[in-house]
């Protein structure tokens, strides 16, 4: 049974879709005006691994993700400068431009990661329509009020708008939201923007929609339900996204959404966990993050940064170092080795009584299956690959099938054959090892290793192996 830990419930609950067979499945993507660094991309993984879960658990799932390129400023709140226009300006580029571009360093991103692209990729500006029919059943229905500025959700008519984050409501904690007032007639700094006005600081902003309130654009936040709700219904089944998202992003997403609509959104909410660095969580604003391409540069596969990031529950903190990375990619060449190079030796037969293999089956999928917990199911692919009762041909077998939530390409790696000069003169070792002709033998020994060949010998046979590995993806 799939169990995940649910933020709106804050404890793991079983997963029951709301269609049988289906899951409605939203992420929140990502804001394109500059390259993601490695902590959104760890968010992108977690969600892969939700997503993978899902389908070898024989669902089909429909994952739609949003790119907004237009209404997300430069604080969470209403203040500040919209992010795009502020980078098109510092590059001398357009807005549109600029979109463009980092929309595609995203894609670039998440497929040398191996993350499955989204069966829905939405950029907010082809969503307008729709942003602005959710803004006029707001207002229709008393749940959100003009200024001369703009439109605002008014947060005081909604009650259970701490449901997800647990904040008391009178308590009015809105950390990364606390702004300079750039709108005198705003009622209350927690109300948020659905509708931006061209007046002001907004004069000249470059993407510009009619609506019934003027020209303008929508807000950062509304973006997400009209895309979510014109995609997936409403509700729809889970919703995912980092775990800053909590307090104002998703929190605004579920109060307009269920105002709008008078139900739920999305009935399970799940957070992946920062990505540490130098005891800061990475972000943009604070100048310490490093990108996909700046580990690629460093000589690193860009699937050592997925297995790292696998190798952490998605609810901890990840704590990023290129020790760390280093580790995990000598790890991840040992995996390949052992999936490119097999053994031969004369345990080939040893599973065909053998049930340790369902035995590791059952390990990894309920280990997935307990909220997506990945370091259990890599230290099972690791004990698998230990066993000695299993052959290297079941274990590939079985390792390629658990490849199929991991994501780290594994397919890829084809077996090399064992040269047949290789396997004569270890034939002809072994002969001289019954003889006892050590000294012999040993000579052979060495000569298979000039030919970038090593010889294992154990208590079940002779093994041989390639004694250098050269990483399938660095050319």
């Amino acid at each position: 049974m799939l169990k995940l830990y649910n933020t709106l419930a804050r404890k793991k609950q079983a997963f029951k879709p709301l269609k049988r067979g289906y899951v409605g499945f939203y992420a929140c993507g990502p804001t394109v005006y500059q390259y993601a660094h490695i902590g959104n991309l760890r968010t992108y993984i977690f969600e892969d691994i939700l997503r993978r879960t899902l389908e070898f658990n024989g669902y089909k799932v429909k994952h739609v993700m949003n790119i907004t390129d237009v209404g997300h400023l430069t604080s969470d709140a209403d203040a500040g400068e919209d992010k795009i226009e502020r980078e098109a300006k510092k590059e001398k580029k357009s807005v549109i431009e600029i979109a463009k571009f980092y929309t595609k360093a995203f894609l670039r991103d998440i497929k040398a990661l191996n993350i499955n692209k989204p069966s829905v990729l939405a950029p907010a500006t082809k969503y307008i329509p729709q942003q602005i029919a959710i803004i006029k059943r707001l207002v229709a229905k008393g749940y959100a009020y003009e200024t001369s500025a703009a439109v605002y959700f008014d947060v005081s008519k909604f009650k259970d708008y701490y449901k997800l984050s647990g904040q008391p409501a009178g308590k009015k904690l809105i950390g990364a939201r606390k702004e300079v007032v750039v709108d005198p007639d705003k009622k209350d700094p927690i109300d948020f923007a659905l509708w931006f006005k061209l007046v002001g600081r907004f004069k000249n902003h470059i993407l510009r929609w009619p609506s019934p309130w003027g020209m303008g654009f929508p807000g950062w936040h509304i973006e997400c339900s009209a895309i979510s709700t014109a995609n997936l219904g409403q509700p729809f089944d889970i919703h995912a996204g980092g775990i800053d998202h909590i307090p104002v992003h998703h929190t605004n997403e579920i109060a307009q959404s269920e105002a709008a609509f008078g139900k739920p959104l999305a009935r399970y909410w799940l957070h992946g966990e920062f990505l540490i660095m130098g005891k800061l969580k990475m972000a943009k604003s604070k100048g310490n993050f490093m990108t996909l391409e700046d580990l690629v540069k460093l000589g690193f596969d860009p699937l050592a940064f997925r297995y790292l990031a696998l190798n952490t529950h998605y609810r901890s903190k990840l704590n990023f170092t290129l020790e760390g990375l280093k580790a995990a990619q000598n790890a991840l060449n040992n995996l390949k080795r052992f999936l490119a190079y097999p053994e031969n030796s004369s345990l080939d037969k040893r599973d065909k009584e053998n049930n340790s293999l369902s035995l590791y089956e059952k390990k990894f999928f309920e280990a997935v299956n307990d909220d997506l917990n990945t370091p259990r199911a890599l230290s099972v692919v690791w004990k698998l690959i230990g066993d000695r009762t299993v052959s290297w041909k079941a274990k590939r077998a079985l390792i390629l099938k658990f490849d199929e939530v991991l994501g780290l390409g594994l397919n890829k790696i084809k077996p090399i054959k064992i040269p047949a000069k290789i396997k004569e003169l270890a034939k002809k070792r072994e002969k001289l090892r019954q003889e006892k002709k050590w000294a012999e033998a040993d000579s052979i020994r060495k000569e298979i290793e000039k030919m970038g060949w090593i010889i294992e010998d154990s208590r079940e046979g002779t093994i041989i192996k390639k004694s250098k590995f050269q990483n399938p993806n660095v050319k």
